[in-house]
């Protein structure tokens, strides 16, 4: 090959593979042009610094938005901005907002350097603390989960999402699905942000009698859409959530309410309608419709029911034999700080939800400091009522020890009822699908992925698990007292937040004579197995916990199926 046939080779391979050249036009704006081949250019993000607003424009029109903290002084990781839907030939407007930690000019900030081009975003895990056995996304933030439901043999979950760094912002619904409640596959976005706001929590429904025209079984999915104020919206799907194309005349419901949102949406065969209950503000909202995209206010409940030390979110209305449950997650005021799931078991006719409690009775459905925003599948089979949390905390979910990605989900559970003393309380228990998921026979020995099975409990029962870095998590069973507590303080990594240490204790109800226990990486999980007691937190041992010392019962360790 001659000198200049290599030369105008390696001219094109730069021109055609990744050219770009930033524009520094004030102290906190740049523009960059990228023209590139390949599918991805990689943003480097360091967290400690304040947002950079991205415009991507294309053809002079603006075509994605969104906040992502660019790096001025080091890279803490990347994230992907796919620009192959755009022809690979963008010009990206960055305005560096607010008061920067950092002094420095523009044009000296690390982000300019890092930003790179690639066909394949390398999305292998290096977290340690990543779940194995627990729902995680590939890659960025993540909070509640929404939009569930079970459609021919396959779990579809879509949860809040950061595409664009591993701390809450730029809220999108990304979807994974499974076919066992263990095992997920990722699939993406699915529903983004547009003119009337970022996409906040919301629930989908199977429309199986094509009451609103968008197609017999075409799954309609209800969420918020949150702009200057937060009003309601929806998109619907026929090719059972894969895709989504939103309504053309979105929002379907407003308010004059600031927090007003988390549509959660389900067919009430009593009444023959729909029902739609929300969040507004300090009580849920109860609305009724026909095709799902005309609603009447029905009524109101909360005021001077339960707790009320921080804003009402996420609801769900069940049905549960003959009565009803009202979820009502909150943050704060959970029984130990921060956010935490209540419920009230009452009585509705379609129109009115009743609680049959005393308005100063409160019931927390988990008493550990990591279960929030718990909300149900819809259409589940055999009539289970089964329901998934997020697995952390609004006091240090945004610092907790990972960078990759941030946050897991619950194990899913499923939901009864029991009796006890007079009121009515949920029964929570590991679905049976978590079970399947472990050997038959038990290992005896302690792993990083592990279920405990407890039996024989006596009055005074505990269990410590440890590692040979003195790190601990007792757990103690006061049949005295009945109550059964978690003490994490000694856990491993705990210094990231001043709320993360604690002991958690919650009542029994009655006397515990088994438990089962759910160790995965960064996660305990403790369950009476007759569903009275149900406690989640995170651990974050700087090696996993390898020794058990039992007191009081008996164990048996059993380990996790192999994943391949």
């Amino acid at each position: 090959m001659s000198r200049k046939i290599k030369l105008l080779a390696i001219c094109l391979f730069i021109t055609t593979t990744f050219m770009h050249a930033q524009t520094f036009l004030s102290s906190n704006h740049a523009m960059k042009r990228v023209k590139t081949a390949d599918k991805y250019i990689l943003l480097p993000v360091e967290e400690e610094e304040g947002y950079a607003h991205i415009r991507v424009i294309k053809d002079n029109q603006v075509v994605k938005e969104f906040n992502c903290k660019l790096a001025i002084n080091k890279t803490d990781y990347n994230v992907p901005l796919n620009v192959s839907e755009y022809g690979g030939d963008v010009l990206l407007d960055i305005q560096f907002l607010g008061d920067k930690r950092s002094i420095g000019l523009i044009n000296n900030f690390a982000c300019w350097k890092d930003i790179k081009a690639t066909n394949v975003f390398d999305s292998k895990n290096r977290e340690k603390f990543r779940s194995i056995y627990h729902h995680t996304p590939v890659y960025g933030w993540m909070n509640d989960p929404n939009g569930m439901f079970y459609k021919d043999g396959v779990w579809h979950l879509y949860y809040q999402y950061n595409p664009y760094g591993s701390q809450w912002e730029n809220m999108t619904w990304a979807h994974s699905t499974s076919t066992d409640l263990i095992h997920w596959k990722n699939h993406g976005e699915v529903i983004q942000p547009d003119a009337l706001g970022t996409i906040f929590s919301g629930s989908s429904v199977v429309d199986k009698e094509n009451t609103a025209g968008f197609g017999k079984d075409a799954v309609v999915a209800f969420y918020t859409s949150a702009g200057a104020a937060q009003t309601q919206s929806i998109a619907y799907s026929t090719d059972n959530g894969e895709t989504f194309k939103k309504y053309v005349n979105n929002p379907i419901l407003t308010s004059d309410v600031p927090d007003f949102r988390d549509p959660n949406v389900f067919w009430n065969e009593e009444v023959k309608q729909w029902n739609l209950i929300l969040a507004a503000g300090q009580q849920m909202n109860i609305y009724s419709s026909k095709n799902l995209k005309d609603w009447k206010y029905e009524s109101s409940f909360g005021e001077g029911y339960g707790n009320h030390g921080g804003v009402w979110e996420c609801p769900d209305l069940l049905k549960m034999g003959d009565k009803w449950v009202l979820i009502c997650n909150i943050n704060p005021g959970g029984p130990f700080g921060g956010s935490a799931t209540q419920y009230f078991v009452g009585s509705f006719d379609g129109h009115k939800f009743t609680c049959e409690s005393k308005p100063e009775v409160t019931k927390w459905m988990d008493y550990g400091k990591d279960h929030y925003a718990t909300v149900s599948f819809s259409n589940a089979p055999d009539g289970r009522i089964v329901v998934l949390p997020w697995m952390s905390n609004w006091q240090y979910a945004n610092q907790v020890p990972t960078q990759q990605f941030r946050s897991a989900n619950g194990l899913p559970r499923d939901l009864g009822l029991y009796s006890y003393n007079g009121e009515d309380y949920v029964s929570v228990k590991p679905s049976p699908e978590v079970f399947a998921a472990f050997e038959k026979k038990p290992s005896g020995r302690l792993q990083s992925a592990a279920y405990i099975e407890v039996t024989n409990i006596k009055s005074n029962a505990s269990i410590v698990l440890s590692n040979d870095k003195g790190e601990r998590v007792t757990m103690v069973y006061d049949g005295k007292n009945a109550t059964f507590s978690m003490d994490r303080t000694e856990s491993g990594v705990t210094d990231f937040h001043s709320d993360f240490k604690a002991k958690t204790v919650a009542p029994t109800n009655g006397v515990i004579k088994s438990m089962q226990i759910f160790i995965d990486r960064c996660s305990i999980e403790a369950f009476d197995t007759e569903g009275k007691v149900a406690m989640t937190n995170l651990v974050f041992p700087s090696k996993p916990y390898d020794k058990i010392i039992v007191k009081g019962c008996k164990v048996k360790i059993y380990e996790l199926k192999d994943q391949k």
